[in-house]
């Protein structure tokens, strides 16, 4: 069956250890959508996050899908797609992370609001290209529905509390983690397999006609619903060791590479 459409990753997927894309993927990128491809960048980060990070690109994606599936986005920025966490719900994932003491923050598409000023929030800041606002307690912050809310730890910790946290929330909340040191809590239908699947249906495409790449656990949903689900070389062990295909690493071009030799006509 022929390819009717990619999807990937930002960071540590597409998007090289330094944060950079290569001119090769640029150029493959470039040319799958000459031939047709739709090219669907698909990012736990937000909207505005991603038009930052990927600015090389942004005239050949078809929509963009932000906040690990929470939103879909067109070219001209318009919100064509969106799944909220109700307040009550992210008012009580917020004080799990006071009650535990850890860093916890939510989002406006273009800034972040956080609970403490540390390490975390200014990496962060570095990391996403936003600029944060500390509100102290976002219980209280938190007046209207919200995309996501983010905690941050070591990452021994962080894969203690994601459990801890599906048990507590798991059947009313989609609950990931795309960096180690990232716990991330958002509305329960917002995966990025969902807001892909929202996609080929919207642009015309059946998911077998869809190739997924990505990285991490936030990844997994859209890796499983896509026709071909790939993971780069640097993927965490247990995605890679769910079976999808291998190709070269992040810092090799293994997306474009992988686009370049099955996909592409020459």
């Amino acid at each position: 069956m022929s390819i009717r459409a990619v999807a990937f990753d930002l960071d540590d997927t597409l998007l090289r250890s330094d944060s950079t894309i290569s001119d090769y993927t640029v150029d493959v990128l470039h040319r799958a959508a000459a031939q047709g491809v739709h090219i669907i960048p698909a990012s736990g980060r937000t909207s505005v996050s991603m038009w930052k990070a990927i600015p090389r690109i942004l005239d050949i994606g078809s929509c963009f899908v932000s906040c690990n599936g929470a939103e879909v986005w067109a070219p001209d920025r318009t919100l064509m797609m969106q799944e909220l966490l109700p307040v009550s719900l992210a008012h009580e994932v917020a004080r799990f992370a006071a009650e535990r003491g850890i860093y916890c923050q939510t989002y406006a598409p273009d800034r972040f609001f956080y609970t403490i000023e540390n390490e975390w929030a200014s990496s962060y800041s570095q990391l996403s290209s936003l600029e944060g606002e500390c509100v102290g307690d976002l219980t209280a912050f938190i007046r209207k529905p919200v995309t996501k809310l983010l905690m941050m730890d070591d990452p021994a910790r962080v894969a203690h509390l994601l459990q801890e946290a599906k048990a507590l929330f798991g059947d009313r909340a989609s609950l990931t983690c795309s960096k180690p040191y990232f716990l991330e809590c958002n509305p329960q239908r917002a995966t990025k397999g969902a807001a892909l699947g929202w996609c080929a249906k919207h642009f015309g495409f059946t998911m077998d006609e869809l190739v997924c790449f990505g990285d991490s656990l936030n990844d997994v949903s859209m890796l499983q619903a896509a026709g071909t689900g790939v993971v780069v070389a640097n993927a965490r062990t247990d995605v890679k060791a769910l079976g999808f295909t291998l190709c070269r690493s992040n810092d090799e071009d293994g997306v474009a590479h992988y686009i370049d030799e099955h996909i592409l006509i020459h």
